[in-house]
């Protein structure tokens, strides 16, 4: 005899109250990205702990809406529908970070960024701009290689080191400056120090000139980093003890905040 629908969609929901095989999809899609990008279903299997024949239907789903596709090797890779969504996503991301950003600036006097990592860069989502003449500028959705940059060391600090290693052979270190880390070994050295100091410096690195200092945003949904760069002049080392407090208190305000707005309430 035939289920009601009702009887199904009761069954379908989890323990949290949510539809079970939603979650179960979108647990996929976050393992997939994991595993960058592309996974087999055995993998897939073995690292949930579902059975192949609920990974196949979830996987049919995905393909069938576009978010997933199979690969001649008969592999499953991300799919092109999520740029879409991905994109509106850090647009939202950003917005939702320009207020922080604003008075990151207001008290210090300094631009004020947000980044991500996507992939192997670091993509600038938001930016509240100094209001001196003489300020650092980085154009919102500028893509740059970690190793240059504050908030690329913040993001990759807590990375597992042969993680960060492969990471670098894949991009290279090409110097922008003479004083640029052009090193894998030199570049695992600095992610030590922001994990001690608990933030990161680019101490003109990407720019002549330019000094920035950054912190990753605890329990982002996606790796995040806020940042205040501004000339060498003024952002000094006496001027370091006092932003970097501050920018530590705006992180973890901004990570409340997102967690809130996923849904998620702040305990």
């Amino acid at each position: 005899m035939p289920t009601s629908s009702a009887s199904t969609t009761d069954s379908a929901r989890s323990a949290t109250g949510g539809v079970q095989s939603l979650e179960r999809a979108f647990d996929l899609l976050e393992r997939m990205a994991d595993a960058g990008g592309e996974v087999g279903l055995s993998e897939l299997s073995a690292s949930s702990g579902l059975p192949l024949p609920t990974i196949h239907r979830l996987m049919r789903t995905l393909v069938a809406c576009g978010y997933v596709r199979q690969q001649p090797n008969r592999r499953y890779a991300l799919g092109p529908r999520l740029i879409r969504l991905g994109e509106s996503a850090s647009r939202l991301l950003g917005t939702w970070a320009r207020p922080h950003l604003a008075r990151l600036v207001e008290e210090t006097g300094e631009t004020a960024n947000m980044a991500l990592l996507d992939g192997d860069e670091i993509v600038y989502v938001a930016q509240v701009p100094s209001k001196h003449s003489m300020r650092m500028f980085t154009e919102v959705g500028r893509r740059v290689l970690p190793h240059s940059t504050g908030v690329g060391k913040a993001l990759l600090a807590d990375f597992p080191a042969d993680e960060v290693r492969a990471l670098l052979g894949r991009t290279g270190m090409p110097a922008a400056t003479d004083k640029t880390i052009t090193t894998p070994d030199g570049f695992i050295a600095a992610l030590e120090d922001v994990r001690r100091q608990g933030y990161a410096i680019d101490d003109n690195e990407q720019e002549i000139g330019v000094r920035c200092l950054a912190v990753s945003v605890p329990n982002s949904p996606t790796a995040a980093a806020i940042s205040i760069s501004g000339p060498a002049g003024r952002v000094t080392e006496t001027a370091t003890d006092r932003m970097v407090p501050l920018l530590q208190q705006v992180a973890a305000e901004l990570s409340e905040a997102l967690l809130t707005s996923n849904g998620n309430p702040a305990a």
